[in-house]
């Protein structure tokens, strides 16, 4: 623990590995592989290599929103990286992405695979696949990307910010932490003064915008990122909760977000996802 001493900087940076919090046995100033490990294919054409924190549970729920309108291709395998275990520094995952983050697709529908990586990008490719949840109309696809850009580049300040001075780091500090809730509050604020004339993010219809975002403020709102409801009091933020309580509800939100979960409730972890029957109800005698 610190004595709370003004920190300054030597001239120059040097990597300490074992400078604390709860990822510093994963953080790395360099990237690359660490070991030789393949990808494992499964069967479908789609194949996710993931971990459902918000932005693995971004493509799960596109996925099986997928599933759920209608299109049987977009039936997937979805494999667990264990980012605590360094699984996204293997040689396959690195081919697939080489920013060793999840969640990472790889489409072996066409003669060559394709790689597709950051979240935002596998969904505006999935959208574009199949020409669903991203709206024809031109403003409103124009807003719908609008949003989902918007999402890409604020949720680091919730996560890496807010997050992890907040939630994560091996001491609290005023300054980080008040910095950053200053600024979740003030994009919770962005999303609540667009969703007051909107029932989704880019207008009537449910988009791309509305899957990238929900994961990270939509859970935040209902309570169940970083426990900080209550201090940043989210209750404020009314038009953000009316659509995050209504998209909570959707069937293929409810699947995806169990898709790759390792912690939490038993019923509602499914490391590996292989077949739809992977997320149905288990009977009693299985779960003995």
């Amino acid at each position: 623990m610190s004595d709370n001493k003004e920190y300054t900087p030597p001239k120059v940076w040097v990597w300490e590995q074992k400078n604390g919090g709860q990822f510093a046995n994963i953080n790395r100033p360099i990237a690359g592989p660490t070991h030789d490990k393949d990808l494992q294919v499964g069967k479908h054409p789609l194949q996710l290599y993931s971990l459902a924190t918000p932005n693995g549970v971004k493509v799960t729920i596109m996925l099986e929103e997928l599933l759920a309108a209608g299109f049987s291709e977009a039936d997937y395998d979805a494999w667990l990286i264990n980012i605590g275990e360094g699984d996204q520094f293997s040689s396959g995952f690195v081919d697939a992405n080489p920013n060793s983050k999840i969640p990472a697709l790889v489409d072996h529908s066409t003669e060559t695979p394709i790689r597709v990586f950051e979240s935002g990008s596998i969904l505006l490719y999935l959208a574009e696949k199949f020409g669903a949840f991203l709206p024809k109309d031109p403003a409103a696809h124009a807003e719908a990307m609008n949003w989902l850009f918007w999402q890409m580049g604020s949720a680091p300040y919730l996560g890496g910010g807010f997050g992890h001075f907040y939630a994560y780091a091996p001491e609290k500090f005023e300054y980080p932490i008040n910095r950053f809730a200053m600024e979740a509050k003030r994009q919770l604020d962005v999303l609540d003064r667009n969703l007051a004339e909107r029932r989704f993010m880019a207008g009537d219809e449910y988009s791309i915008a509305d899957i990238a975002i929900f994961p990270w403020y939509g859970a935040l709102v209902l309570g169940s990122l970083y426990s900080a409801a209550e201090f940043l009091s989210v209750d404020e933020y009314k038009n953000v909760k009316r659509w995050a309580e209504e998209i909570a509800e959707r069937p293929a939100v409810k699947r995806g977000k169990r898709v790759n979960r390792t912690w939490g409730d038993e019923d509602q972890q499914v490391p590996e996802r292989h077949d739809a029957s992977d997320l149905d109800p288990k009977p009693a005698s299985e779960k003995a």
